[in-house]
């Protein structure tokens, strides 16, 4: 069977869930083998192989640390040069689709972003995309060259599948362009305790209808009762209420969990683009004609400061 290489997304060897995802999905197409790059990558290899990875392609070069993405493609270029995969996958994060863009490039080939799902076909894998600000689903197939595909978190289950994930030392060979751009310091995110946004797999967001930034510890109770991550619509970020970092929507982030919860918001086009591949989704809105309740699962029409501490109450009750 072909092999699919999948770059690693991973902090000092602690693989994230959407690499695992990954290999989830390669191994549809063929046999995974992984990409790890930077501080701790051969520590990744007992959860690959765990996860059907049947070998990890290492290497913690100090350029990955010291500078910004060419070194990753750098890597990725020669990973792809050395095994000849059928496909490379990619997490769609910002840097994500920046190299796999560039390696596109380098390779000639084709590119397919933010698919929601991937399956084998007769000409090459067929990936599922939601397009024009997820009004409509394409199925399509990189017609030339070796398809590169970034894949959205929470598109595919993890699915343990034991593999060899026999460790081999990838060797790079860096390029002019690899020190361009430096990192010169570092400031660590301070920690809210909650999921990642983009890879949680409940979100609790509040909107215009939240009225305020006193208002948003509502949202976030809710989402703690929970276990899931907070966002907020455009409107409650341009107002202040609440960090731009936790914006969903067309010129935010980009979420596709299994329940999504929202709270106060109308639904415009915005936001809908950036959440309408959520697999279940609860609207709170006291207005009985907002956008929102096009497209949701289910609907509560009503105060939204009546509404969620009951929520929040019946679900630390039912949990305690």
């Amino acid at each position: 069977m072909a092999e699919v290489l999948v770059l690693v997304d991973h902090v000092d060897g602690a693989v994230r869930k959407p690499t695992l995802e990954l290999l989830t999905l390669a191994r549809r197409i063929g046999d995974p083998v992984a990409v790890a790059l930077g501080a701790g990558a051969e520590n990744t290899a007992g959860v690959l192989g765990e996860h059907g990875a049947v070998k990890v392609l290492a290497s913690d070069a100090p350029e990955f640390a010291d500078y910004l993405v060419v070194p990753k493609v750098d890597a990725l270029q020669a990973a792809f040069e050395a095994v000849s995969p059928a496909a490379v996958l990619v997490v769609s994060s910002a840097e994500g689709k920046e190299i796999a863009a560039r390696l596109a490039l380098r390779i000639g080939s084709g590119i397919i972003t933010d698919a929601t799902d991937l399956e084998a076909g007769d000409e090459g894998p067929v990936a599922t995309q939601a397009v024009f600000a997820a009004s409509y689903t394409t199925k399509s197939r990189v017609s030339q060259g070796v398809p590169v595909i970034t894949v959205k978190p929470n598109s595919a289950p993890v699915e343990p599948a034991a593999a060899a994930g026999a460790v081999e030392a990838l060797a790079v060979s860096f390029g002019e362009g690899a020190t361009g751009t430096k990192v010169v310091s570092r400031t660590p995110r301070e920690s809210t305790g909650r999921p990642e946004l983009t890879e949680a797999a409940i979100v609790v967001s509040g909107g215009r209808g939240v009225n305020g930034a006193e208002n948003f510890p509502l949202i976030e109770a809710l989402a703690d009762s929970l276990g899931a991550a907070v966002g907020a619509s455009r409107a409650a970020v341009d107002a202040g209420w609440y960090p731009h970092t936790s914006q969903v929507g067309q010129t935010g982030k980009s979420v596709s969990p299994q329940l999504y919860i929202a709270s106060g918001i109308s639904g415009a086009i915005q936001h809908r683009a950036g959440m309408q591949t959520s697999k279940t989704i609860v609207a709170i809105n006291k207005d009985a004609e907002a956008p929102i309740f096009e497209l949701v699962d289910y609907g509560v029409v009503g105060d939204l400061f009546a509404v969620v501490p009951q929520l929040t109450e019946e679900i630390n009750t039912r949990k305690g």
